[in-house]
């Protein structure tokens, strides 16, 4: 009775503990009154160019204490994130309207700089507590509108002098969440800025020069200290042209939410609700009648042979003795029984090198959805999708080596120390190359998607250092074990292969069951992308 007892309480602690633990494997930050809310920046993109660029090459301010990488991991570097910190002071529930950051003096390259990533459509990308930042616009009827996808744009080209006016002004809209009222602390759960493009001015057409401490005690005409910025308060924009002085100045706001820390994601995911549930539908639907179209034509085609073979055996079972020995091997699946699992005559080994290799495609691709599922890779990990997956794979070489292995000792190869090199180097050294040719373009382009040489030293490193050798090792347990034993005997002569037909070319296969998926596919983008 008492071990059951004991028993029971160990249990019971077990499930508390895992009561209490939030499985994404993010511990939510809770913040104090007046508490410093740190708001970090992520390299600019664009819609228009796969080319991100860092935020600190375009003339914005910078900290006065220097500027400070805030990337952790490896997989935030190699997606290309490159967060940083920002001159940008933000207080838990401290509001603050019209807080001057910085002027700059826009040189001629500063200004083609701005002009050119104006015109391509770049968007500035912030976090504040691992929440990017939606974008606070106008619709077409002038209504407010977010978007919480792609960040907020840094400047606009107007449509009738096609001059470049960039946003110097934001107002910060921070939701907070207190979770539990008797005790003072409060979360983050909702982040939002509105760009807008202001001409600032002095009052008493006071010049600052951008570095005097008196700048920042004078008033400014252009807004108010009390109240934050409106549209429709601003007389002109900021163009972006050689010689102007740009002040960038912002606000920010603060409002309770009933969205729990644990939700506050799911904005994210349903856009605010402003995709159509219609939307939805029609994809769901167009899956179904295309999944339910292949099956039903597989079906006919599995039908009408069977039915086919069936009717000739019994035609068969018909006939005398010494005619059934005759035509018994003639017809049906026993055409082709005996070269089923015949080795195929080019190429064995790399067969089994791409074979071993898509097995070990399979597990990783697997064990990262089981992880995603369950949480443990949650989006609010910036990288720890890409760095999961490079783990995986790396452990997963055991398995490629081992399936390669026992596949080439099948086929009777004998060459198997090239296939284990294969294994472990063609796929893997294919694509760190391509990587590594990619990676010195933007490098030259000076992109921040550009992973650092530390950073690809350490995927060399895990690929040479890891990889290869649990290739190796499960390449050794799998020559080590009995040959693949296969169900029926292979002929010594192959048997010799008519020629087929144009429409079973396999170059016409190809095509034909690709445009299929494809048709699939783009129905469905179709109508979420034209629904946004």
């Amino acid at each position: 009775m008492k071990n059951l007892f004991s028993v029971a309480l160990t249990v019971s602690s077990i499930i508390g503990i895992s009561n209490g633990f939030y499985i994404p494997g993010v511990h939510p930050k809770t913040f104090q009154k007046e508490e410093d809310v740190p708001l970090k920046v992520n390299s600019l993109t664009s819609i228009h160019t796969q080319v991100p660029k860092d935020y600190y090459r375009m003339p914005f301010c910078e900290p006065a204490q220097g500027v400070k990488m805030a990337s952790e991991n490896l997989g935030e570097f190699l997606t290309g994130n490159k967060i940083q910190n920002s001159a940008y002071t933000v207080n838990m529930l401290t509001e603050t309207f019209c807080v001057k950051l910085c002027q700059k003096k826009l040189t001629k390259g500063d200004a083609a700089k701005l002009k050119l990533h104006i015109k391509y459509g770049y968007h500035n990308n912030w976090i504040i507590d691992n929440l990017p930042s939606a974008a606070v616009g106008l619709t077409a009827s002038g209504e407010k509108q977010k978007h919480y996808a792609g960040g907020f744009p840094i400047g606009f080209i107007a449509s009738d002098t096609k001059e470049a006016y960039i946003y110097n002004h934001v107002n910060i809209y921070i939701s907070y969440h207190q979770a539990d009222p008797a005790v003072e602390g409060y979360r983050v759960v909702g982040f939002s800025v509105e760009p807008m493009s202001v001409k600032h001015e002095f009052q008493g057409g006071y010049q600052w020069d951008g570095e005097s401490t008196e700048g920042f005690q004078k008033q400014l005409a252009t807004c108010d200290a009390s109240s934050h910025m409106e549209r429709a308060s601003i007389r002109n924009n900021q163009v972006v042209n050689m010689d102007e002085k740009i002040l960038f100045t912002y606000d920010v706001i603060w409002s309770s939410s009933e969205t729990s820390w644990a939700s506050r994601w799911d904005v994210y995911l349903s856009e605010d609700h402003l995709v159509p549930a219609q939307v939805h539908w029609y994809s769901i639907t167009n899956s179904i009648l295309v999944v339910l179209f292949l099956s039903l034509l597989v079906i006919s085609i599995l039908v009408r042979n069977l039915k086919r073979d069936i009717a000739d055996y019994n035609a068969i079972a018909a006939l005398a003795d010494e005619e059934q020995d005759e035509e018994v091997n003639e017809t049906g699946w026993k055409l082709v029984h005996a070269d089923v699992f015949r080795p195929p005559d080019t190429y064995p080994m790399l067969y089994a090198v791409f074979l071993g290799t898509g097995v070990q495609l399979f597990f990783t691709i697997f064990l990262a959805i089981v992880f995603s599922a369950v949480g443990f890779l949650s989006p609010a990990r910036r990288g720890s999708l890409m760095t999961a997956i490079l783990i995986f794979y790396m452990f997963c070489g055991i398995i490629a080596g081992n399936t390669s292995s026992r596949i080439y000792k099948s086929f009777k190869g004998r060459q198997w120390q090239l296939c284990t090199v294969l294994t472990a180097t063609l796929f893997p050294g294919l694509t760190f190359f391509i990587f590594l040719f990619f990676n010195i373009i933007l490098f030259f382009l000076q992109s921040s998607a550009s992973a650092p040489f530390l950073d690809v030293v350490i995927v060399a490193a895990m690929w040479c250092c890891v990889s290869i050798p649990l290739v190796f090792l499960g390449a050794y347990f799998g020559y080590k074990a009995e040959a693949m034993e296969f169900p029926t005997v292979t002929s010594t002569i192959a048997r010799a292969i008519p020629p087929t037909p144009m429409l079973l070319n396999p170059l016409v296969g190809m095509t034909v069951t690709g445009i299929v998926p494809f048709a699939a596919a783009y129905v469905e983008f179709f109508f979420i992308m034209t629904s946004l």
